[in-house]
Parts: structure tokens; C-alpha cells; sequence
């Protein structure tokens, strides 16, 4: 019994993923070979499926795609850059955990603003333009993490 095979299209529909974007993750390196029939057409198998599972979570986790062709790079490496692989996620959660933290402070101030309308306060311009604070704010953390 044969492995069962996946063609682009079927992939692309089971993970929402355009065809193009799957054939740039082959062409920069995410994904190992992928395979090709005598016809020249791509043929994705389970555990080339896993992989690019892995390639998918880490970009929806905001991972670049620079940091994961470092990862990947690292992967087929071997065990011998399990330290370096664990410290590369690690980085990435700091920078995840950057993003929570800009991401509720936005969440906090713009809940405020709409209390102040709530109130009926809004009508104040004074209390409209306080509570902003930006110069508290953490170095460039308004600027968009990669």
C-alpha cells in the first residue's frame, strides 16, 4: 500500500494557503523537497504535511520568515542546535509577549475613550486629549514588532 499524496491544490484548500505562497516556501527553503510526478506537478506527503503544519503555526505565531529560515536552517541541522533552536523560540516569545503587552495598552486607552463618550465627558475636550501618556510608553513601541 502506497503512502497517500496530496497535490498543491488540495493542500492549498486544506490549510487556506495559496499555491503560490506554498511554492515561495519551497523556493526560499521552509519546505524540504517536495517531491514531483513524471508530469512536473508537486506532491505533498504526510510528512511533508506535518512540516509545513510547523512552517504555518510559527507564522501565524508572527514568526518572519527570515527567523524561520533560521529555524529551519537549524531543524536540519540536527539535535546538535536544540539550544539554539529552543533560544531562537524563546526570542520570539519575548517579541509575542512585546506585542500583548503594546497591543492591551492600546486595547486600555481606546476602552477609555469610549467610556469618556459614554459619560457624556467626551464633551470636555480637555479630558478627550489626556490620558494619552505616550512618553511613558516603551521606546518605539508603537512602531509595528517584527
Amino acid at each position: 500500500m502506497s503512502e497517500k499524496t496530496y497535490t498543491i491544490t488540495e493542500v492549498s484548500q486544506k490549510y487556506d494557503i495559496n499555491a503560490n505562497t506554498l511554492r515561495y516556501y519551497e523556493r526560499i527553503g521552509l519546505l524540504p523537497h517536495v517531491p514531483r510526478k513524471a508530469n512536473g506537478n508537486r506532491y505533498f506527503t504526510e510528512d511533508l504535511l506535518k512540516w509545513l503544519e510547523m512552517v504555518i503555526c510559527l507564522r501565524h505565531s508572527g514568526v518572519s520568515i527570515e527567523v524561520l529560515l533560521d529555524y529551519v536552517g537549524l531543524l536540519k541541522q540536527g539535535h546538535s542546535t536544540l539550544q539554539a533552536r529552543e533560544d531562537l523560540l524563546r526570542e520570539q516569545l519575548n517579541v509575542l509577549y512585546k506585542k500583548q503587552h503594546n497591543l492591551q495598552r492600546s486595547i486600555d486607552r481606546l476602552v477609555h475613550k469610549i467610556e469618556l463618550y459614554q459619560s457624556g465627558e467626551i464633551e470636555n475636550e480637555e479630558s478627550y486629549f489626556n490620558q494619552y501618556d505616550i512618553m511613558a510608553d516603551e521606546k518605539d513601541s508603537w512602531k509595528e514588532l517584527d
